[in-house]
């Protein structure tokens, strides 16, 4: 009798469970083939995974512009404020040029209060004839004035409108009128708004008012009273004289010429006074009105 076991093995059935049970022992079989080595296109996968996205890109290029912009910005606002610091230079410059020059000896300004000019008419004119109303009048300067004597003055001194200095001295004339409809009482004063180096003590100023001329010094430095050549000595050390105009009509207009010199002949010109400087000023205002 055949064998039952090899008839068993030599079955179909067992033929089809062979290859099954060698697929089985696939896997446990040791792997003695080689690792496999990575694909280089997964390499450029990761080295483009590690890039800068796109979006961050056109974010940097949107900073980058930005600050571009805020430096061109800054660069415009540096150039302004330099222009402007050499303008604001250049004015401080003028005024302070300005001042040094109204500084200088000789100095002389007329004024009238605004709110009289304004509300009674009370006004100034460097001629008999005005277009419109003025509240200040400034005469030309005479620089490095030295010493003359009030004898080689012009005799028609008070007969030139405006401003007509000569080499040594100044000379200034104008008009005080009432262009309002009151009559009206003014005071006028002349003041000596500073003196530097002691140029005051021999200082002359003549007022000619409607032609009538007066002249004021300062009271002789012994203390002595008045100087020889003068028809009054200054009202005070800040002030040269003042004076009043009662009845002063509409229309009506006062002439005033003020000369200013130094005089030679008075014993405080020395030497000790070069260089001084002074200022005058002559005020107007109404103290009545009818």
């Amino acid at each position: 009798m055949p064998d039952i076991a090899e008839k068993e093995v030599n079955s179909p059935e067992a033929e089809k469970q062979a290859p099954a049970e060698s697929e089985k022992k696939a896997p446990d079989e040791p792997d003695n083939q080689a690792p496999e080595k990575p694909d280089k296109s997964e390499k450029r996968k990761k080295k483009k995974d590690t890039s800068v996205p796109e979006e961050d890109n056109n974010s940097h290029t949107v900073t980058l512009r930005r600050n571009v912009a805020e430096i061109k910005k800054y660069t415009v606002i540096m150039r302004v404020l330099a222009v402007l610091t050499i303008i604001l230079i250049a004015v401080i410059s003028i005024g302070y040029a300005i001042s040094y020059f109204y500084d200088k000896f000789g100095c002389f300004t007329v004024k009238v209060s605004k709110y009289d000019m304004i509300n009674q008419g009370l006004t100034l004119s460097e001629t008999p004839d005005y277009d419109k109303s003025i509240a200040v009048l400034n005469a030309d300067i005479v620089y490095d004035m030295t010493n003359i004597s009030g004898e080689d003055l012009p005799p028609n001194i008070d007969k030139i409108n405006g401003s007509h200095n000569g080499d040594n001295y100044i000379a200034y004339t104008f008009y005080l009128i009432n262009a309002g409809e009151d009559t009206i009482t003014y005071q006028g004063s002349l003041n000596i708004e500073s003196a530097e180096g002691g140029v005051d003590e021999a200082i002359r100023v003549a007022v000619y008012q409607n032609g009538d001329k007066t002249v004021y010094g300062k009271t002789k430095s012994s203390g002595a009273g008045i100087e020889k050549d003068c028809d009054f000595e200054f009202a005070s050390s800040t002030k040269v004289m003042t004076n009043k105009h009662e009845d002063f009509k509409p229309g009506e207009k006062d002439k005033y010429t003020i000369v200013i010199w130094l005089e030679g002949n008075d014993p405080d010109c020395t030497n000790e006074i070069i260089g001084g400087t002074m200022k005058l000023g002559m005020n107007f205002k109404i103290i009545e009105n009818t």
